[in-house]
């Protein structure tokens, strides 16, 4: 399990794409207090160039490259960060992650991802895509993944749940130390 319950410990929220990592995040970061960060958005400023231009230009190698850099310089106190889907795959950005804070699994259905998602040509790895595809490569995806977001200390599915809803069971689980 990644990360410690220190309460001042950055909330790192990780999943796959549309699981409402950002949305949840900036909700659960004014609860809280604290800053937010979306390192998707830290990506492309220090790009300056949309994810999908990065992936078009260097591939998802120059892309997870650029991502390790921001992961590296992410602060570990009192941040609620938003992270990008496959951030957690390597190992090294998992250790890295680690020393930050509590990394939590938001998680949803392939078929409500693809309902939240909207833009498919904001997103690279669906690109061209129709919607049965898309549920099937999301599904492949986190099939792929589920072994890296199940290093998550815990586990809180957004089905049918409303951001508020998320954030307080994000908030209660931190609390009890007990899965959401």
């Amino acid at each position: 399990m990644a990360g410690s319950l220190d309460r001042n410990r950055c909330v790192l929220l990780t999943g796959p794409m549309g699981a409402g990592k950002s949305r949840v995040g900036r909700a659960l970061a004014k609860a809280l207090g604290w800053d937010f960060i979306d390192t998707d958005a830290e990506v492309e400023g220090a790009a300056r160039m949309k994810i999908a231009e990065i992936f078009a230009r260097e591939g998802e190698t120059g892309f997870r490259r650029r991502e390790r850099a921001v992961l590296e310089a992410l602060p570990s106190q009192r941040s609620v960060i938003a992270l990008g889907g496959g951030a957690v795959v390597e190992a090294e950005n998992r250790r890295v992650l680690g020393e930050k804070g509590v990394l939590v699994w938001l998680d949803a259905r392939p078929e409500t991802l693809v309902e939240r998602i909207g833009v498919v040509a904001e997103r690279p790895l669906l690109a061209g895509l129709d919607q049965s595809a898309r549920i099937a490569k999301l599904e492949a995806l986190r099939d792929a993944r589920a072994a890296a977001y199940g290093t998550a200390l815990f586990r809180v599915e957004t089905d049918a749940r409303s951001v508020e809803e998320v954030c307080a069971a994000i908030l209660a689980a931190l609390r009890d130390g007990a899965a959401a």
